[in-house]
């Protein structure tokens, strides 16, 4: 879990990171000796110290107006007397059958071996004993408790007792850069999160037309993004072993040179490639108070990890997976560690007042949604529903010295992309909009009052206001 806290007054929000770290039995040689480039998706090595728990009791013991335990009540509830499937739950469980079906962490999902379908009815009795006891007890019932057990025992002592004795939450300082006239702030590594603000700057620095169906706004946003993202993977690190100051990265003058490598009427090549996708839960809220919370946790690929917490209810996430086997390389794992994040939570402030929150999941693609989105509701001004609805892009990988080539959601004009196409890009043209681009939630705050619009992307997606 990585957020962003923001009341009206303070001169920055807080932020903190509860991303947790690689077991003291994280050995990279020994994966090396097995000829490995990098680390198995059915490796122990994938699952890190869960930080989710240690997040949220800090975020509610150091700035909760709720206990912990109104704030888990109605998951408890959910998990208790049950829920119907959504469509994500019945796709992903039905696509991950194989994996899955035998694991006892989730055999409500596989009732008499069979995949739950859409609208059935679950309940999840081991996952509402497991959060009615961390309501009770809060870290100590999770991490020394049952729940702490089952990982130790599916883990094979990757993880230790000891491992997850030490918190995760950490609270930190924010990195940020000006935007549009705000200030777009971020969680610095080893989050990613600094791409989606930096991409904003550049983006503005190369004087963009303001109609967001001019192909010259296409290209220079796209161009922005990719002049920063082929450095990813060398720059975002556990804090302690990055190779740059966090706040180099938004550093304005650093942020010029790579605008200067941006050509108007032709796509670049940049010299190396990005991550993989990922599995991930964004929300952001605004009370009647003003103070905003961005925030975001994550499974990493798809449902997590192969390995469960067997009697707990609930799967342990692979986000070990962002480790290099490269020796020496500021990702490379080991003992203590915290991976490479793709995790890219935004709030937005103007002086002492919180005017954004914006984010999504995506994987490696997070920083490039929450450009798009915010060059046309923050620097453009569009109305959130139709910016939300706007066809989007994503650059899934490039690299060694790759030609450019994104793929794009339908409803973008063939002129424009014919455009693009002359200028170097090559494009995939896809049938249907992507729920894996988002959902994107954002949140404007201004003299207009709070206002929100959900993503049609996803059907659980939702923005509320309540009175």
């Amino acid at each position: 879990m990585f957020a962003l806290i923001h009341q009206p007054g303070w001169s920055v929000p807080r932020a903190l990171n509860s991303s947790g770290r690689a077991g003291s039995g994280a050995d990279p040689e020994e994966l090396r000796r097995l000829g490995l480039a990098e680390i198995p998706t059915d490796h122990p090595m994938t699952v890190t110290v869960p930080g989710c728990v240690d997040g949220m009791t800090t975020l509610v013991n150091d700035l909760g107006r709720l206990s912990l335990a109104e704030c888990l009540d109605p998951a408890i509830e959910l998990a208790r007397e049950g829920f119907e499937v959504s469509t994500e739950q019945a796709f992903a469980f039905s696509l991950t059958a194989a994996v899955y079906v035998y694991n006892p962490a989730v055999s409500d999902f596989y009732p008499g071996g069979q995949v739950v379908s859409l609208g059935d009815v679950v309940q999840r009795p081991a996952l509402a004993e497991t959060l009615q006891s961390v309501a009770d007890d809060g870290r100590k019932a999770f991490y020394q408790g049952q729940p702490g057990g089952d990982i130790i025992d599916a883990l094979g002592g990757a993880i230790t007792a000891s491992d997850l004795d030490l918190n995760n939450a950490e609270w930190i300082d924010p990195i940020g850069c000006e935007v549009g006239g705000l200030t777009a702030w971020t969680t610095p590594p080893n989050s990613q999160g600094y791409l989606g603000p930096a991409t904003l700057a550049v983006f503005e620095m190369l004087d963009p037309p303001e109609d967001p169906n001019d192909p010259t706004w296409w290209h220079l946003l796209i161009e922005a993004y990719r002049s920063l993202a082929w450095e990813r993977n060398d720059v975002v690190a556990d804090p302690e072993h990055t190779p740059l100051p966090p706040e180099l990265l938004l550093d304005r003058k650093r942020l010029e040179r790579s605008a200067s490598t941006v050509d108007h009427d032709r796509s670049g090549v940049w010299p190396k490639g990005m991550g993989n996708q990922s599995g991930t839960c964004y929300l952001c809220v605004s009370d009647a108070d003003g103070m905003t919370v961005s925030m975001i946790q994550s499974n990493y690929r798809g449902m997590g990890s192969v390995f469960g917490a067997a009697n707990s209810g609930f799967l342990l996430q692979d986000r070990g997976g962002g480790f290099s086997l490269m020796p020496g390389h500021p990702n490379e794992l080991g003992p203590g560690k915290r991976p490479l994040h793709t995790l890219s939570p935004t709030i937005w402030t103007e002086g002492p007042n919180p005017r954004w929150a914006i984010g999504s999941r995506g994987g490696a693609v997070q920083p490039q949604l929450v450009a798009q989105i915010a060059a046309r509701a923050v620097l453009g001004g569009a109305d959130l529903d139709s910016a939300q609805a706007a066809p989007r892009w994503t650059v899934q990988e490039f690299g060694p010295w790759a030609e450019p080539r994104f793929e794009v959601e339908p409803g973008v004009s063939p002129d424009l992309l014919d455009d693009l196409r002359g200028r170097g890009h090559d494009i995939e043209e896809l049938d249907e909009l992507q729920p894996g681009w988002g959902p994107i939630s954002i949140i404007a705050l201004d003299e207009e009052g709070p206002r929100a619009a959900a993503d049609p992307r996803v059907d659980t997606a939702t923005a509320l206001l309540f009175p």
